[in-house]
């Protein structure tokens, strides 16, 4: 049976679209890579007791990532609640779009920039909110909003956002106790240490130089393959993968156009597109939290118009 406008979300689940078992296989891989690095680190540190204390900082980074980064993502955006009032149009498009993914409404908030652009945040599909800017409500039309508001919710049923969350903490985390190390052993502190601590501080110096770069890159493949599963997954909700290929490109322009303001790295990541993209040269987009926008829109071209759920 073709799942359409009127076919009841209750007791039905959408099947997985094509090619996101390989990504989140990769996703699974990554994350496994990153709490390795820390292991590592902590193991380098001062044996069995470094890796307890770094896995134990990693459950603390985790657990606060947790709870506290949907709120934090907002504040640190200046998004504020919007009213079905405020926003009819959103919440008309997230209300069908929900009731045909068996999804429950999230809470909807604008984010008061000229920049052209989107994010979805929360633990899980109960505990979620999507942000738009003003900017992406006057650049883009109904059909190539609902591709990204799409988008935005196969973030949310798919849990990427806690995902990315908890990539980001714990690269962070790699990166932090890297820049310690590094620094104690400039001031000699790393001499001092014996081997009943774990490993010689050559090795522990090696793990401060490395690890937070192998960290870093890791956190953006976590980054982008979420991504690419987001789109194929909102472009299957839509129906038609080409008002989202559409959104992107116009995106990417409207970025370029009107940098965005508030925030910054930290949470560039949660955005549908980049917002510190700028024009990008080829070195930059190694380290960008997302794939390249025309990788992205070739992948969505390639899918067949007329996706539905079967």
């Amino acid at each position: 049976m073709a799942w359409n406008e009127s076919t009841p979300a209750r007791g039905m689940k959408p099947p997985k679209v094509p090619g996101t078992g390989r990504n989140y296989a990769k996703t699974a891989m990554l994350m496994a890579f990153l709490i390795a690095l820390l292991a590592i680190g902590g193991q380098a540190w001062g044996g069995y007791q470094g890796m307890l204390l770094f896995g134990s900082i990693g459950l603390v980074f985790n657990f606060l990532s947790y709870w506290f980064s949907d709120r934090l993502a907002l504040m640190m955006n200046r998004a504020q609640p919007a009213a079905r009032e405020q926003l009819p149009e959103v919440y008309e498009i997230v209300e069908r779009l929900t009731r045909k993914a068996g999804m429950p409404m999230p809470r909807i908030y604008v984010i008061p920039s000229a920049t052209p652009n989107a994010f979805a945040t929360g633990r899980s599909p109960s505990h979620a909110a999507v942000a738009v800017t003003d900017g992406i409500l006057r650049l883009l039309d109904r059909r190539q909003l609902e591709g990204v508001l799409a988008h935005e919710l196969t973030h949310v049923r798919n849990r990427d956002i806690l995902i990315s969350t908890i990539a980001a903490a714990v690269a962070g985390l790699v990166s932090s106790l890297g820049y310690a190390v590094r620094w104690g052993a400039m001031l000699g502190g790393l001499s001092s240490r014996d081997d009943e601590r774990g490993g010689s501080a050559l090795e522990m110096l090696a793990w401060a130089i490395l690890a937070p770069i192998v960290a870093l890159l890791l956190q953006l493949a976590v980054s982008r393959s979420r991504e690419f599963g987001a789109d194929a997954g909102g472009a299957e909700l839509v129906g038609d993968p080409g008002p989202l290929a559409d959104a992107l490109l116009a995106l990417e322009r409207g970025n370029e156009v009107q940098p965005y303001e508030y925030a910054g790295p930290a949470t560039a990541h949660m955005f549908i597109v980049n917002p510190f993209h700028g024009a990008g040269s080829k070195l930059m987009r190694l380290f960008s939290t997302h794939p390249s926008v025309e990788e992205r829109v070739r992948r969505l071209r390639e899918m067949r118009p007329g996706v539905r759920f079967a």
